[in-house]
């Protein structure tokens, strides 16, 4: 399974050394009931030989980015979510978007084993323009990106897709299938976005385990087949 030169082996890092650098060597235990520690060990399943593969998770604001990552990683996944507030009414745009108390400000991390070889790294991007700088440090190392897309806001999709096309990545496109809104046409999505003939497409609950496993594998696949001599 070639996913090289984007993947990384977990075993080449040094000891007590975390998959983003931090050094966690000496650190206590985590308490019982408390979320894993952010060691080696929490993300590589012991006595296996994996390669670690980094995916981006990605969509404009409140499209599930978080919502997604949680109900599919295998680990408690790290967040970054703070209450919004009457501050950020006049910054990030409400429009279409009901019941949304929270956001994340940095990122969101999660972790699924799709093998005994494979595990990929589920990095979900915050969606608001301020935090856009930080997408070009979170793209490198990248093998793709899953796009999610609100089908009732597809005008907000389009710098998201511009910016992952800027940074060279392969995508597949998750439409996230809101409560009360119709399903959408592919072929209608396509030309809205002005996708590529095999882009793949997808319809996705953010809220569903199986229905995001069956999202990310399309992207897997993908990748997989784009990888390929």
């Amino acid at each position: 399974m070639a996913f090289a030169p984007n993947s990384v082996e977990p075993h080449d890092a040094a000891p007590g050394a975390d998959p983003a650098g931090a050094d966690t060597a000496g650190a206590a235990p985590a308490e019982a009931g408390s979320a894993p520690g952010l060691g080696a060990q929490a993300y590589v399943r012991g006595g296996a030989t994996q390669t670690a593969v980094k995916i981006l998770v990605v969509g404009h604001f409140a499209v599930g980015k978080t919502t997604f990552i949680g109900s599919i990683s295998e680990i408690e996944p790290l967040t970054t979510e703070e209450t919004m507030t009457r501050a950020g009414e006049d910054i990030d745009d409400l429009k279409g978007v009901t019941g949304k108390t929270t956001t994340t400000v940095a990122m969101d991390f999660g972790r699924l084993t799709i093998s005994d070889r494979v595990v990929l790294y589920l990095f979900g991007t915050p969606g608001q323009q301020r935090f856009v700088q930080m997408w070009e440090d979170m793209a490198r190392g990248a093998l793709g990106a899953l796009v999610l897309v609100d089908p009732e806001r597809l005008a907000d999709s389009f710098q998201v897709i511009d910016l992952i096309e800027q940074y060279g990545l392969d995508y597949a496109i998750a439409v996230n299938h809101f409560d009360g809104t119709p399903l959408r046409d592919e072929a209608a999505l396509r030309e809205a976005l002005d996708l590529l003939d095999d882009t793949p497409v997808v319809t996705c609950d953010a809220r569903d385990e199986k229905s995001s496993a069956a999202a990310l594998t399309t992207l897997v696949r993908y990748l997989l087949d784009r990888a390929r001599p």
